[in-house]
């Protein structure tokens, strides 16, 4: 007993001297985040930019029909973080016996489909405690048939004016330090070095320059990685966009310099804001060609009352 109660005592100072300081950044209050801009019934957050006029402010930026993909080979050297898997298995199947002699084959493929390669954050993703984005209740909103509000099957396709923010670029990198924080002077300086301007309703991609690492040290790409912090995702955000991507597993810096906080930035887009985040992209291409802003192409699966979606976006210009 003595034992036990010197421990805790131990225990108890240590997590005093841990949070005497007060962390950076604080979920808001539901009575401040709550309702949505969009209604307080709304499930589609930042998704309901998609609209006709979405579509054609994408579409004018179409000039040469050249398209750029901009996700990830799924297979064996794929990026996992944490107990993600993706294993696929063959399925020869028989030979039918008729005179074309007609063989198949297909796969069985074992995955966290929602959570892997490039991929798209869906508001069923994140919480703060047992809320989710415009206050919805999870443990009153589950069961083992999936999410009965926020499945990503409800998004549909996004087709958008998409810009990409090359903040390695900008600081003359070919990729930024291991645990970087993208500044809102960052963003404002790569913008302005690109001649561009966010408009409402862009799917905003920010290239680090760790995507170089994807399938070739994902033991380092996924221990840490630079990314938005949460001063330059509150200015993004502000911007009112359709997404936020980035060519890193979470799109902000992780971890965060203040170690109190665990990926803030995936709740104040998600759970506070409503507004989509996409992840693991593939934007070397895009930045050495000096593409700043194209046609923003991609659909999540319909995975009914999914989490999240793997994707398979595109730029088109």
């Amino acid at each position: 007993m003595k034992a036990f109660t010197l421990g805790a005592a131990i225990t108890l100072a240590f997590s005093a001297t841990a949070w005497a300081q007060a962390p950076t950044w604080t979920v808001p209050a539901e009575s401040q985040r709550c309702p949505s801009k969009w209604g307080a019934a709304d499930e589609r957050g930042s998704a309901n930019h998609q609209k006709p006029a979405a579509v054609m402010n994408g579409a004018k930026l179409i000039k040469t029909g050249e398209v750029i993909e901009l996700a990830h080979v799924l297979g064996p050297s794929m990026a996992f973080f944490g107990t993600r898997r993706f294993d696929v298995h063959t399925k020869r199947t028989f030979m039918n016996q008729f005179s074309n002699m007609r063989g198949s084959n297909e796969e069985i493929i074992i995955t966290e489909l929602g959570q892997v390669g490039t991929q798209f954050d869906g508001f069923a993703h994140q919480t703060h405690l047992n809320s989710w984005y415009n206050c919805q209740k999870v443990d009153e909103n589950v069961d083992r048939g999936g999410f009965k509000k926020f499945g990503i099957h409800a998004v549909g396709t996004l087709f958008t004016r998409g810009v990409l923010i090359d903040v390695a670029g900008f600081k003359g990198v070919e990729m930024l330090g291991d645990n970087y924080e993208i500044t809102v002077e960052d963003l404002e300086g790569a913008l302005k070095k690109q001649n561009l301007t966010l408009q409402p309703g862009d799917a905003v991609l920010i290239n680090t320059g760790w995507g170089k690492l994807y399938g070739k040290d994902n033991p380092r790409y996924v221990k840490s990685c630079p990314g938005l912090g949460v001063p330059a995702a509150q200015w993004l955000i502000a911007k009112d966009p359709m997404l936020l991507g980035a060519d890193n597993w979470p799109v902000e810096v992780s971890p965060n310099s203040d170690k109190q906080l665990s990926l803030p930035v995936h709740q104040l887009a998600l759970v506070v804001n409503g507004v989509h985040l996409l992840e693991n992209l593939k934007l070397d291409e895009l930045a050495q060609k000096g593409v700043g802003e194209f046609a923003f192409v991609m659909q999540p699966l319909k995975i009914q009352g999914g989490s999240g979606s793997t994707v398979s976006p595109v730029a088109v210009r």
